[in-house]
């Protein structure tokens, strides 16, 4: 027999190679019992993907910007005061024009809501229906010549509108 003391395996170091691991020790995170890290290895440090800059733009490009524009506007006339919001609330970091343009139609939408609303009320009367009617139409004819005027990539400010959103 030899008289070699019994050494109790470190609890922190994992069992080597061919080597039961301990049943009364969990593997350490990540790790599969008896994984032993190679010497010498070293975890590689984060590197950005190519192409990518540290001061990487949020922003789109101007054809972007007014695509973007023109369906606010036009969004308008399907959606209501929905889509510009939307749009905005979205968008409105992305680029100064689609934020100027999303929030004139919201302005403009907006403003449309509160004379349907009281057309709408004076539906008990006659004129009701006739504001109701009058509206309808300046949604359709001034959100057409806004998204026309987005296209080309100029400002469109719509007449009519009550500035909310500024």
């Amino acid at each position: 027999m030899t008289d070699q003391p019994s050494q109790s395996p470190d609890p922190q170091q994992p069992p080597g190679y061919g080597q039961a691991p301990d049943p009364q020790q969990p593997p350490g995170y990540g790790q599969a019992p008896g994984y032993q890290q190679a010497p010498g290895y070293q975890q590689q440090p984060y590197q950005q993907a190519p192409g990518y800059q540290q001061g990487y733009s949020n922003e789109m490009s101007p054809p972007d910007q007014r695509m973007w524009a023109m369906l606010t506007h036009l969004g308008g006339i399907l959606f209501g005061f929905l889509a510009p919001l939307i749009i905005w609330l979205v968008m409105k970091d992305r680029g100064a024009y689609v934020n100027g343009q999303s929030k004139e139609a919201l302005n403009f939408q907006l403003t449309m809501l509160i004379g349907s609303v009281i057309g709408w009320i004076l539906t008990a009367i006659v004129i009701g229906f006739v504001i109701v009617f009058a509206i309808w139409i300046l949604i359709i004819v001034f959100s057409i010549l806004a998204a026309l005027a987005a296209n080309k990539g100029e400002n469109y400010r719509y007449p009519l509108t009550i500035r909310m959103v500024k």
